[in-house]
């Protein structure tokens, strides 16, 4: 069983509740994306169980059109872009699904997310091959926990410096990929610099109060990350199959928007604008091959 079910309101207990719920998905299907290569027809079958949350089962037609399914997972629907860089994407080795990756000087870290929209790259697979194309991602992440946090406290002239600190950062990030070697000196005295900052302030000061926000990798999984963001807007929505409520926060992290899926009883604390959210979160992402 897929183990973020849990984070779109789904707890199922065995192998049978797992295959009626893909036989519903099948049956009730709202969207169905087929692409055909090589005699095989591979299909991407969809169904919302909450407003932009639902599952997607992917799986091959055989010549007697009957449906095989191969995997499933849950996905978040993002509303808005999130960047828009050089794309690279790969095929993962365990099953006929895509990982993307892209490098977004906000973020410090490459990003790579888990894929939605398999069929439109099969689409475009062809014509592109494997090289890094430019268009607009949109992400979003499911949690399975996660905690409310307290907000930093400042004025505006404090978040203009914090913006404007980020915005060279992200400018000598971007100098120094290009070999710019005073780029690369700035880049380490920056370091030296917060690094002697932050290791003065941990003395008296819980490190969340001198962090406003994080992006971290997670685990061996190269998808997961560790998530410290603003929560800009907060939306509840209800699985329409089990009734159970799921918390969307739209967040800012590192300058960068996205949103976050959670079960509402996997939430600790009221979710509210300008209170931040930790959470561990599988990142997924939908690329618009068309754009």
């Amino acid at each position: 069983m897929h183990s973020y079910l849990k984070a779109i309101g789904f707890h199922l207990s065995n192998r049978q509740e797992e295959e009626n719920l893909i036989r519903q998905v099948i049956e009730q299907a709202e969207e169905k994306q087929i692409y055909e290569e090589n005699g095989i027809r591979f299909a991407e079958i969809r169904l919302e169980i909450a407003e932009d949350v639902g599952l997607v089962v992917r799986g091959e037609y055989d010549e007697k059109d009957e449906f095989h399914v191969e995997h499933y997972f849950p996905y978040l629907r993002g509303k808005n872009v999130s960047t828009q860089e050089e794309v690279f994407v790969s095929k993962r080795v365990d099953t006929e699904a895509f990982t993307a990756m892209c490098d977004d000087f906000r973020l410090g870290v490459s990003l790579i997310f888990y894929l939605q929209n398999a069929v439109d790259y099969m689409k475009i697979r062809e014509f592109c091959g494997d090289e890094p194309m430019y268009h607009p991602i949109t992400l979003a992440g499911l949690a399975l926990r996660g905690k409310i946090l307290l907000p930093i406290k400042k004025d505006k002239n404090m978040e203009k410096i914090m913006s404007s600190d980020v915005a060279h950062r992200t400018y000598l990030i971007s100098e120094a990929k290009k070999g710019n070697q005073k780029a690369i000196e700035d880049l380490t005295l920056d370091d030296i610099d917060m690094y002697t900052m932050v290791s003065r302030r941990i003395q008296q000061e819980d490190v969340y109060s001198i962090v406003d926000t994080t992006f971290i990798p997670y685990g061996s999984e190269s998808d997961n990350y560790t998530v410290l963001g603003i929560i800009q807007n907060v939306k509840t929505v209800e699985n329409k199959m089990t009734k159970e409520e799921i918390y969307i926060l739209q967040l800012c992290c590192n300058q960068m928007e996205f949103e976050v899926c959670i079960n509402k009883k996997d939430l600790l604390g009221e979710p509210l604008p300008g209170r931040r959210f930790r959470g561990i979160v599988w990142m997924q992402g939908n690329v618009d091959f068309n754009a």
